[in-house]
């Protein structure tokens, strides 16, 4: 299998930080953007497998970058994980309709967000 290809899109730099040290820890090729402008560039250019998606961004929101990445036929195999802390009953449920096809919320479980990352590309 080829080295997985992950772009983590999040406005917090230490969020960003701390996936993108776990994942190349574990072998992974990581991108990183900081708002949803930078990421559509990044999903074209970098070409990711997965997405973990922040829903708080500014100007553009994760479920609305989501949407509008899935009307891209170009996307159609891109998954994408709501990675957020947003934890309350129904939110993940609301992520998953609102077109994501999994959900982590944080903070990160460090000694398993590698493999937690992993078993959404087998999926």
């Amino acid at each position: 299998m080829s080295t997985p290809r992950i772009l983590v899109v999040d406005d917090n730099h230490m969020n960003l930080e701390l996936a993108r040290v776990l994942l190349t820890r574990d072998g992974m090729q990581v991108a990183t953007a900081l708002d949803a402008e930078t990421a559509l560039l990044l999903v074209a250019e970098f070409r990711p497998d997965l997405v973990l998606m922040d829903i708080q961004l500014p100007n553009i929101d994760g479920l609305e970058l989501t949407r509008r990445l899935r009307a891209d036929s170009v996307n159609s195999g891109l998954v994408i994980i709501a990675f957020t802390a947003y934890a309350m009953k129904g939110d993940e449920a609301r992520m998953l309709a609102g077109g994501c096809d999994g959900y982590l919320s944080k903070p990160v479980d460090v000694p398993r967000f590698a493999a937690q990352v992993r078993s959404f590309l087998k999926a």
